[in-house]
């Protein structure tokens, strides 16, 4: 299954790219978004992926756009650095696609859904060093009903994790069927919201096990840094917790010389709830795009250089004043005098 990016047409209607200039995808994935503003424009994307996997769908998208398409295989967290390695210090725009993706979800061997039974991973980077099975079976019963209430949602929290714990002292929990039934017995069944009992409790472990919140808010701080004047960052979110943290790096980026280009959120069309199921598992998206205000980065970035300048400045006027309290010390200019005019005192 290839996953298919939501709000793709608005996004990259946002972002507006132009021949000659550069983009990041920062959430691969399946290619979609790359895919589009390559056609769009001819211009250079760089994408960046956490989990290798996307790696097929990049070398079938390379052959249809050679030399204007790079991949690294990397947290978004570190989306700078890979830029510099890139030899890029600069780009146009970012986007990206929150959550999980179609192919992990589709992959029962992943363990992010609860759908079909598999190993309880749910890692979007294999190398990383925790997974959902260390969670369920080592964390503490305290520890555990705070994760799933604080990224889940979870107002049955500490009963899920209470039922968890009694049922890792029995036998250790090795797959998503099983832990999908221990949840579902600590969750009474809602009749206003639908929604599988389990749903909230594996959100708020995968978000976890990726970090995904502080991920988010360093790949946002990371993206304003390598941002040109005049380019953009849009992002999808699929939960109240994206939002918060995507909200509020706005805010602040707002006081520091951004600008949100769009203050409305962007929800999906009938249309695309229709065509798209990712799209019919979440309320609303958001759309957060800023860019920077031409006169206060130019101010920033002169103030910077001129900042620089003034410690260059301070510290040869430091070394002539040593040198200057030196010349004063008869020892010092015997020296200078043995030195640099070969003349020796007797």
């Amino acid at each position: 299954m290839v996953h298919k990016p939501v709000l793709l047409n608005e996004v990259v209607e946002a972002l507006s790219p132009e021949d000659g200039r550069t983009y990041v995808d920062a959430t691969f994935g399946g290619g979609g978004y790359s895919r589009r503003i390559l056609e769009t424009a001819r211009c250079a994307v760089y994408a960046i992926d956490q989990d290798a996997v996307v790696k097929q769908y990049f070398d079938e998208l390379l052959q249809s756009f050679p030399g204007r398409l790079n991949l690294s295989i990397s947290r978004f967290s570190k989306l700078r650095e890979v830029m510099i390695s890139f030899g890029i210090d600069e780009v146009d725009g970012v986007v990206f696609d929150l959550g999980t993706s179609a192919m992990q979800l589709a992959d029962s061997s992943r363990g992010f859904s609860f759908m079909n039974s598999g190993l309880l991973d749910m890692r979007m980077c294999s190398s990383s060093s925790r997974d959902a099975a260390m969670f369920v079976n080592t964390v503490p019963e305290k520890e555990m009903a705070d994760i799933i209430y604080q990224y889940g949602g979870e107002r049955y929290s500490r009963r899920v994790a209470r039922a968890i714990v009694d049922a890792r002292r029995k036998c250790k929990i090795r797959n998503t069927g099983d832990l999908a039934t221990i949840i579902r017995s600590a969750v009474p069944r809602s009749r206003v919201h639908p929604i599988d009992p389990a749903t909230r409790t594996f959100q708020a472990i995968r978000i976890w096990v990726n970090n995904e919140l502080e991920e988010l808010q360093a790949g946002l701080e990371a993206a304003a840094e390598i941002l040109k004047i005049g380019g953009k960052v849009l992002v999808t979110s699929f939960h109240s917790l994206e939002d918060r943290v995507v909200k509020h790096k706005f805010r602040s980026l707002c006081d520091m010389g951004f600008s949100l280009v769009n203050k409305k959120v962007i929800t999906p069309t009938d249309e695309e709830i229709k065509n798209n199921p990712r799209s019919r598992s979440v309320c609303a998206f958001t759309i957060g795009v800023f860019r920077v205000k031409f006169y206060v980065r130019d101010m920033q970035k002169s103030l910077v250089q001129v900042q620089k300048e003034i410690v260059k400045v301070n510290d040869e006027i430091s070394a002539l004043r040593a040198e200057w309290t030196a010349l004063n010390n008869p020892e010092r200019l015997t020296m200078l005098a043995a030195k640099y005019l070969r003349v020796t005192t007797t």
